[in-house]
């Protein structure tokens, strides 16, 4: 992995994120509709995978941002295949954008069913794949969709979990959470909650890196359209809502 252009991807969307404020509000309601599926745990502890900028602590400000580097606005290093929470110990668990960079899905989850107390809950927010969405990230969007690519649901048992080995496949959410890749999913889990949406503002903004191509005031008239695109999600989702919950009656 390359540490550098990782640090500088950051850097820079810190410095985009202080100068569009419609990005702001577009995160500020993300980030307040992953807060609703919150587990609501008592003594909650809540943490971020794979936080970047930080910027989920404005809406959870008890969030425990995390990530593979460490910043200023990072709380700690965590590595989401070896966590180092105590097990049975956190509540929530966040994957904002961190799902896709999961080479081993299955191997993750078998850890995030470690360290949540029962009860608890991951919430992951990935991108989605629909005619929309693989136009926007297949073609606008650097990592890859990997569709067809076979998906490694455990790692090898020559592999190392100190490797740091960069990964992407933008639609493995969409192929295990609404396709038939759902099999996968282990009896440790229930499917609690799962929703497809356009999420039109947000990609009109031009996110992070690309120029936003509507003016801030808009902004309320895209969330009309969008209710009407999201009765239509194989055509026009391009993010998606999961959340798992660790079953009560089961240990690991």
């Amino acid at each position: 992995m390359d540490i550098q252009k990782f640090q500088d991807e950051i850097l820079n969307n810190q410095r985009n994120w202080q100068k569009k404020p419609i990005l702001q509000k577009i995160y500020h309601g993300f980030h307040r509709t992953i807060a609703t599926h919150l587990s609501n745990l008592s003594g909650p502890l809540v943490v971020e995978l794979g936080s970047g900028i930080g910027n989920i602590k404005e809406i959870i400000p008890d969030c425990l941002r995390t990530d593979l580097f460490l910043n200023p606005w990072i709380d700690q290093i965590e590595n989401a295949y070896k966590l180092s929470f105590n097990s049975g110990t956190v509540s929530d668990l966040i994957l904002f954008d961190v799902f896709h960079h999961l080479q081993y899905p299955g191997t993750a989850l078998h850890e995030f069913n470690r360290v949540l107390r029962p009860g608890g809950r991951v919430i992951i927010f990935d991108p989605c794949m629909s005619l929309l969405g693989f136009f926007v990230f297949g073609l606008l969007h650097p990592e890859p969709v990997a569709w067809f690519d076979n998906i490694s649901w455990l790692a090898p048992l020559d592999w190392s979990v100190e490797k740091k080995e960069y990964y992407a496949a933008q639609g493995n959410a969409t192929r295990i959470f609404f396709g038939k890749e759902l099999t996968s999913l282990p009896d440790e889990w229930v499917v609690l909650y799962k929703h497809r949406f356009s999420a039109l503002a947000y990609i009109a903004s031009g996110g992070y890196t690309k120029h936003q191509m509507y003016p801030d005031f808009f902004y309320s008239t895209l969330q009309l359209f969008e209710r009407i695109l999201d009765l239509f999600p194989t055509l026009f989702s391009t993010r998606l809502l999961v959340v798992l919950k660790k079953q009560i009656n089961l240990e690991i």
